[in-house]
């Protein structure tokens, strides 16, 4: 997992790409989950920052799941044109994923 804080400076962009391509050496993965939770508001550098991480990891035949993507953020994505697949967070009340309740067998179908 790549954990992004913010903000995010221009500058910093090529480091995360750089931390990217280290960390698919290490591990190789197929694909990388980006917590951007710590992005803090969304802008185009953060916009950025995730359009070339994405064409970094493509580029090594791997892609990237975000985790903990706000609304602001994922309507900034969906404005630009850039589609990511987002990892799915469980609802209040509802079991996280890949979580399944135990069933009794002697229980009576319903």
């Amino acid at each position: 997992m790549l954990v992004l804080t913010g903000p995010v400076a221009r500058d910093e962009v090529t480091g995360h790409c750089d931390d990217l391509r280290g960390l698919l050496e290490v591990t190789g993965l197929g694909i990388v989950i980006v917590d951007v939770a710590g992005l803090g508001p969304p802008g185009l550098w953060a916009v950025e920052l995730l359009a070339r991480l994405e064409l970094t990891a493509r580029r090594a035949g791997v892609r990237i799941r975000l985790r903990n993507a706000g609304p602001a953020l994922r309507a900034l994505l969906d404005l630009v044109g850039l589609r990511f697949q987002l990892e799915r967070q469980a609802e209040q009340g509802e079991p996280a994923s890949g979580v399944e309740e135990a069933v009794q067998t002697a229980d009576p179908a319903l």
